[in-house]
Order: C-alpha cells, then structure tokens, then sequence
C-alpha cells in the first residue's frame, strides 16, 4: 500500500491527447487538542446587556442588524427584546466569524443609541481529544493535441481533523471520495470549475463555482463567480469577486473586490521592499455599506528573526514574531485585544512535521503530520 501511495503512473493517450499523467499521493496526522473553536457549530448564543428604553432597544437592534451585514464576514443575527430591556438570544449563525460579529454589535449600540454593551464570551469549545486521520490524494493532468492543458483532483479523506491556524476542531471527515477543482489552461488563460469549492477573491470565504485567471501585459487578472445560491451563506449567493495585481518600480499593487447580497466591498493594498530585509505594506479597505479602514504595516527578517507589526485607523493593530533556524520555527503574535497565539514546528524527517500551539482562550493542540 505504501508503494501504491507514492507511485506516479504515466498513461498512454488516446487519440486526440498528446499525454496525461496520474500523481497519487497520500496524507496522515494525529495528536491531542484541547479547547478548540468547534467549526461545526451552526450556532452560539450570547448574552449582550444593555440600558435604555424600549424605544432606543429597538433602534439599535435595527442598527445592530444593518451593522453585521455590512460586514466583512455578513454574519446574521436574530435579536430578540424582553421586557425588561436586556437584549439576548444574539445568535450568530455564522459560528466562524462570531467574535468579530459580536464585536461589530457592540459598537453599533454605543455609536448609535448610547446603550452599553457588556462583553459577553462567544463561542463554543471542544473537551480534550485526540485527532487521528488519513487521506489519499489523486492528481491527474494531461495536455492535446492544440496545447491546452487540463488537470482534475479527486482525494479521499477520513478521521477527525483540526484547523492549526484558527485553533479549529473540525471534526470528522466523511471517509467519502470528493472531487476536487477542474481546470482547462491555454492561450486564453486558466478556467477552473470547482462547484462551491473556489474561494472569494475578497474575503477568503469558500463559495464560488468557477473562476478564470489570464495575464494582460503586466497585470494579473482574476476573476470568481457563484452561479447558485448557498443556503448555509445567502449573502455569496450569486456572487462575483475580482483581483488584479500588477509591479511598477519595485511597488506591487493588488485590488480586489466583490459583489454579494451586501453590496460592492473592494481593498486595494500595496507593497514596497525597502531592502533585502525590510518591507512596507499599506492598503484601504472598505466593506460594503461601512467606512474604509486604513491599515499600514511593516515587517522585518534579519538572521532568521522576523517581526511584523500593523496599525489600522479602527484602532486595531497586530504584532508578529518569529525565529526560524533549520527545520524549527516559532511564532507568536498579539493583538489589540490582548488575544495571542504561539506555536511551534520541526520539520522530523521523511516527510514528517511536529506542530503544536497554544492561544489565550486555553486552546491547545499538539501532534505530528506525515506526507507519503
């Protein structure tokens, strides 16, 4: 089985392909974790206080609203008033981008009623465990006879997976086959076919069915596209994102931008490389139906120490550590919050990993990663 896992098999075409190729590969993680987000959670109530009359709750519950779908992530939220004037049930249905929801809620009944929200805990969180799983991964690409190019995927996964980066359990796969991006590449540029599989140029969020990328001189061109609605995010039903990136004078620029349910949200970010060690970064961001945000940053690396830090208008900023020295590297990073993440890895050999982190919410995980 392990041959079959790193075997690359090269097939005879049929009329009409000049050659194609099938690359299987094969994956496989375990460890322990312990306070994890759980991303499978559909829902998280919190409990937001707040003092006013009648009258001004039910203003800013209206504000409260316009306020979530004008964000970044269009989370939704269902408000319901009691009696006595304490707003609760604040529901978010998009469990992955509850805090910056519940963050967006209180400032919107501040600014524009003068309530006071208490902090309120948001999330739920998994009990200590312990992820194993596996998968196989097949690659298959070819070429015909008028050079177009063409690949597809299919990977086959099961076990119970975590999210390193957000400090996610993701719980367990289905042990199914599922197919992945199909893609055409020519003169004419790169279509890809991927149903709900593509993500949105703008906000990262996987929703799209299709996209076409070319190059036009020296700007690269990217565009995505949703042709169905999604029930589990109606604000991407039917949305179209873009990108554009382009080089002049050693500054490199990107814009993007998308339509959704929303409204039109663009960012148009810039970077300069100062020398071989220092880069600035700076760019404006402005979500539909909000005020832009101006960020400005810069990072460093210097004998495999690196420090990033950004400042935004919003009063946000993040800073960034990390040291690297061979196959091991730290990170760690803070936030205006006072909310940090740290974590380690050492590359083991013969294509195995370490990787632990622990965050300020008490989530942990640790365990080891192997590629066959």
């Amino acid at each position: 089985m392990k041959k079959l896992l790193i075997a690359t098999t090269a097939l005879v075409a049929t009329a009409g392909m000049a050659s194609a190729d099938i690359t299987i590969s094969g994956h496989a993680a375990a460890g322990i974790y312990s306070g994890l987000s759980n991303k499978d959670a559909k829902a998280a109530v919190v409990e937001v206080a707040a003092t006013g009359t009648s009258t001004e709750i039910t203003t800013a519950t209206t504000a409260l609203t316009n306020a979530t779908n004008a964000s970044t992530t269009a989370a939704a939220l269902v408000v319901t008033n009691t009696a006595n004037g304490t707003l609760t049930g604040v529901q978010i249905l998009d469990a992955a981008t509850k805090a910056q929801a519940v963050v967006d809620a209180a400032a919107a009944l501040d600014a524009v009623n003068g309530t006071t929200a208490a902090a309120a805990t948001v999330g739920t969180y998994s009990a200590d465990g312990v992820y194993s799983n596996a998968g196989v991964d097949f690659t298959m690409t070819g070429a015909t006879d008028n050079g177009i190019t063409f690949s597809a995927s299919v990977n086959i996964d099961a076990g119970n997976e975590i999210d390193a980066g957000d400090f996610e359990l993701d719980g367990p796969d289905g042990g199914t086959a599922g197919l992945g991006a199909v893609s055409m590449t020519g003169t004419f540029g790169t279509l890809t076919f991927d149903n709900s599989g593509i993500d949105n140029l703008y906000s990262d969020a996987t929703t799209h069915d299709m996209s076409y990328s070319t190059t036009v001189g020296s700007v690269a061109l990217t565009i995505g596209h949703s042709v169905g609605a999604l029930a589990a995010d109606a604000d991407y039903a039917k949305a179209t994102s873009f990108s554009a990136g382009t080089t002049l004078s050693g500054m490199a620029f990107t814009l993007t931008g998308s339509e959704t349910a929303a409204g039109t949200s663009a960012s148009l970010a810039m970077s300069y490389a100062l020398n071989d060690t220092v880069t600035i970064t700076a760019d404006t961001d402005q979500v539909a139906g909000a005020e832009s945000v101006q960020t400005i940053g810069a990072s460093t690396t210097l004998n495999g120490v690196s420090v990033s830090v950004e400042s935004a208008n919003n009063s946000t900023w993040d800073v960034d550590l990390g040291y690297t020295a061979g196959g091991f590297a730290l990170t760690y990073g803070v936030d205006e919050t006072d909310g940090w993440t740290a974590t380690a890895t050492a590359a083991l050999g013969g294509g195995a990993t370490f990787a632990a982190g622990v965050n300020d919410e008490d989530s942990m995980y640790a365990g080891v990663s192997f590629a066959f």
